[in-house]
């Protein structure tokens, strides 16, 4: 497994020169710095050179997250924010290769943060959704992108809340590069066993983020059980991206759309954001390799 960190532990804002992240997270001993999908297509030819460039330099590999914004939903029964959403990655996704990207993950079958005004209707959702998977999943196999579905806990999403309900997703839109993502925040509050949850996973479990049950690092909350859940990953033979996505700053669109209102920490300096996600990557090292 290789092991990541999300830029946005250090950030209040989505997008970044995220050059300054790729050096941070080299220093810090990680293998990958997760970056988001939000803007790239805006980019410069030169910008997008030069953040490829420093992550070779830096032996770091990039992978991408994203949450579409509501303009963006896929599952949208408006045809024209459906197609909108797919427009958005079919500028992307030549991006992301440029960066040799090849893992995007997040709530892409639908919208996030969701707006809850409006009554879900799920089944029509899940269908408009699956098929339109179909379409991007197709465009991503072109360039050698695999699109994993996050579950997501039921405060920021409906579609998919459990690892069952993600393969169910996943089998239906059928494509080799779409698989499951899992996240231990979200997990903690949807899965009645962490271990199980794997292993409904098993071979199509395509990406993992992790963090503790106050999105703080790992290490630093209570109950998740982390050699449990090392174990399980080893069962089903996962051998992929390990991300670490902790939340503790408020302030900005971050901090909004993430619903931190305070932040997480007496000391948030970056000396001790570094020293905390360097002490968790051990932790995570330790713990997963058994």
């Amino acid at each position: 497994m290789q092991y990541g960190i999300y830029y946005a532990y250090w950030a209040r804002e989505w997008g970044a020169d995220y050059r300054e992240y790729v050096r941070r997270a080299a220093k810090l001993g990680f293998d990958v710095l997760e970056i988001s999908c939000a803007g790239l297509k805006d980019k410069s030819s030169e910008e997008i050179a030069a953040l490829r460039e420093t992550a070779e330099t830096h032996h770091i590999r990039l992978s991408g997250g994203y949450g579409p914004q509501a303009n963006e939903n896929i599952a949208s029964a408006d045809k024209a924010i459906a197609e909108n959403g797919i427009a958005f990655w079919r500028e992307t996704l030549p991006v992301l290769h440029q960066l040799g990207i090849t893992t995007v993950g997040g709530g892409l079958y639908g919208c996030w943060p969701v707006d809850y005004s409006v009554v879900p209707d799920k089944s029509g959702d899940w269908e408009r959704s699956v098929s339109n998977m179909r379409i991007l999943a197709d465009m991503a196999q072109e360039y050698g992108i695999t699109l994993c579905m996050e579950s997501l806990n039921r405060h920021e999403g409906y579609l998919i809340n459990t690892a069952k309900e993600c393969v169910e997703y996943v089998s239906q839109v059928n494509r080799p590069n779409v698989k499951v993502m899992l996240d231990t925040y979200h997990m903690n509050m949807e899965e009645d066993d962490f271990a199980e949850a794997i292993h409904t996973a098993g071979a199509l479990l395509g990406h993992v983020h992790v963090g503790e049950n106050n999105r703080r690092v790992p290490g630093q909350g209570h109950m998740i059980p982390w050699k449990t859940i090392g174990k399980a990953l080893h069962d089903v033979g996962y051998t992929g991206l390990v991300v670490m996505e902790p939340f503790v700053i408020h302030g900005g669109r971050v901090g909004q759309d993430i619903r931190i209102w305070r932040d997480l920490l007496e000391d948030t300096r970056d000396e001790t954001l570094d020293a905390d996600a360097a002490e968790s990557l051990r932790f995570l090292r330790e713990t997963f390799a058994g």
